[in-house]
Parts: structure tokens; sequence; C-alpha cells
């Protein structure tokens, strides 16, 4: 196959890993993040919990995922950014290491004082995770302070304060209210009574926010400076960030969207599906899949502008990581391609088989009378 089909193919993929993650494992930060404030009592949280409990596990395959899939394809923006990035990916990790405690040590004391300390435990395992993630995707917009030597030697003067600015914590309070949204819809599907009436009754808040962040994000981005490659593109060359020319206007992100117009469906399908959601949230399945396309549209409308680039960078333009200079070799694209073709078949049957099994609502009374529940 074709070198350069083979890079398209491996970003489309790398794109596509994300959005199953943000879609699998979405709905359970979000549940997390709700938990303490919509169950009102232990029992309640309980119930919650138990709906993602026993599948928040596997879902984390999409992030192993994601992340072997950027270290195998494209190695170069694995080395930068797990560098450049290392603090803000320390703190999720330190985050999402306290998941698999309040999952799992949450009920085994009565104690008010321990379960409580795990409820806001995993509220903030899946908030910041949620927040970060967003902050990380408004950085790639900016541009991040990084270059090469002419040995290809990584400089980086990336700080998490300096990740923390205005744009990016937008864009993060638009992942925040993706996955508060994803997560409620979870909830109006898993639960039923009470609960179920206080999920319902945050997704049209959830929905609203993330409509209003996103498009205010759409219009910010479109007075920030943009990254275009000036010099010609070699989609079959070698992986040499340092063999390109590239400059930044204003106000250009959305040019592929110029170029292709079909591609303002990504966008505008975030939007209507949020809005579907809420309108469908008396069936329950329907608003659950509206919610699974919102952070599909997303992230969609974040790759389609950004294309080709990966990772640009501020203080060196020309360094800037793109598809066609940060991938693996073909060989290695060639065969994680067929170990692709084998296997994602294999983990979605898997996957569809485990939620058809674990398929209706979570009631308080099955908790109550099973001793392996959360």
């Amino acid at each position: 196959m074709d070198y350069e089909i083979l890079r398209l193919i491996w970003w489309a993929l790398l794109g596509i890993l994300l959005i199953g993650f943000a879609i699998m494992d979405g709905f359970d930060l979000g549940t997390a993040i709700l938990s303490p404030l919509l169950g009102k009592t232990d029992l309640e949280r309980r119930v919650i919990l138990n709906t993602v409990g026993p599948v928040w596990e596997g879902n984390q395959v999409w992030f192993i995922l994601g992340g072997g899939a950027i270290f195998a394809a494209f190695p170069a923006l694995y080395a930068a950014s797990f560098s450049g990035f290392y603090l803000a990916m320390f703190l999720v990790l330190v985050t999402l290491i306290l998941r698999p405690g309040g999952f799992k040590y949450r009920s085994k004391v009565e104690a008010s004082a321990w379960r409580t300390f795990w409820d806001w435990a995993l509220f903030a395992g899946g908030l910041v995770p949620s927040l970060v993630f967003g902050v990380a995707f408004g950085n790639l917009f900016l541009g991040v302070p990084f270059s090469y030597d002419s040995d290809l030697r990584f400089h980086s003067d990336i700080t998490l304060f300096s990740l923390l600015n205005p744009f990016a914590l937008l864009v993060g309070l638009v992942s925040l209210s993706m996955l508060v949204l994803h997560g409620a819809s979870w909830l109006n599907l898993k639960t039923e009574g009470v609960i179920q009436a206080r999920a319902r009754s945050v997704m049209p808040i959830a929905a609203a926010a993330f409509i209003a962040l996103f498009v205010l994000a759409g219009v910010w981005l479109t007075q920030i400076g943009a990254y275009h490659i000036t010099s010609a593109i070699a989609g079959d060359g070698p992986s040499n960030p340092l063999l390109k020319t590239v400059s930044v206007s204003d106000g250009n992100w959305f040019a592929n969207f110029g170029v292709q117009p079909l591609l303002w469906i990504s966008p505008l399908l975030a939007i209507a599906a949020a809005g579907l959601a809420v309108l469908a949230r008396r069936t329950p399945m329907l608003a659950f899949l509206c919610t699974a396309l919102v952070p599909a549209g997303t992230i969609a409308t974040a790759g389609f502008a950004l294309f080709p680039f990966l990772l640009p960078s501020s203080s060196d333009p020309n360094a800037s990581l793109t598809l066609w200079d940060a991938s693996s070799s073909k060989l290695t694209l060639e065969v994680m391609l067929g170990a692709v073709v084998i296997f994602l078949p294999i983990v979605l049957a898997y996957t569809a088989w485990v939620y058809r099994v674990l398929r209706g609502p979570v009631r308080g009374e099955d908790i109550s009378n099973s001793k392996t529940a959360y």
C-alpha cells in the first residue's frame, strides 16, 4: 500500500480511537462526576456506581489503544506530547488511579466518612481527565512551545501553567459539558425512578452549556492564528519535521471546511445530536445514541480543522508535527494495520456482547441483595 495512503489511514484510525475513548470511557467519567451530585443517599450512589462498575475497566481499553496507536504509528507525536505535557499527564494519571480504589473499596467499609471520601475521589477522577483532555485539544490550536535541533533532539518550554490559558480552558469546559451530558444520558438509560428523573433534568442544562461553549470556541477559533504548510508536501517522504516550512496566519483554522464544505457536517452533527438527546430523553436508548454522536462530531471537527497538523509548535512553526512527517516507517504502519484488521473487530464484538449481557436498568433492590455489587 502507498505510504501516503497508509499515513492517511492511520490519521483516521487515531481519530476513530479517540472517538471510541470519548464515547466508551466518556460516559463513565461523566457518571463519576454526577454520582455525588445526583445520589442523595448511599444506596442511590451505589446504584449510580453500579451502572458503570462492571464496564469501566473494559472501557479503558480505548484509552490504552489510543496511547498505543500514537506510540507505534506516530512516535514523534508520542515523544513530544508525553514529554511536553508531562505534568498534565501525571495529573490525569493520579486522578485516574483514584478510580479503581473508589470502585473496589468504597463499599467495603460502611463508615459514612469513608464512603464520602471515595465518592469525591471518583468525582475528581471524572472531572480532572474530562477537563485536561479538553485543555490539551485547545492548546493544539494555539501551538505549544517546542523545537528540534539539527540532530532532531527535542527541546520544550511547555509548562503546566502555560497550558492553562483562556482558550484552552474554554475547550476544557466544552469537553467537560460534553461528557457530563453523556454521563447523564447513560444514567437516564440505566436507572429508574428519582435517579433517572434527576439525570433527565441535568441533560438540558449540560446540552445547553455544551452548545453555547462549542459555538463560542468556534467563534474564538476564527480569531486565532492558524498554521499552514507553505512548502511542497511530500506525502511519502521521510519522517523529518524539519524538511518543511510553516507559516501562521489569522483566522484560517476553518480553511479545510472551505475547501470541503461537507466537513461542516461534523460540527452540525455535534450540535444537533446534543439538542436531539434532550428532546429524546424519554426514549433513553435513542437519547444515549444521540449523546454518543456528540463527541464523535466534536472530535471530528477538531481533527478536520487541524489537518494535517498533529502538534503545531508556537516557538518554531517549521518544527510542527504533521501526519506526513511524524509517522513510523511504511512497514510498521502496514504490520499495525494488519493487526487492527484482525483484532479491532474482536474488541468490538466482545464489547457488544458484554453490553448485551448487562442490558437493563440497575435497581436498588438488586444491589441490596447482591454480595458482588459495588
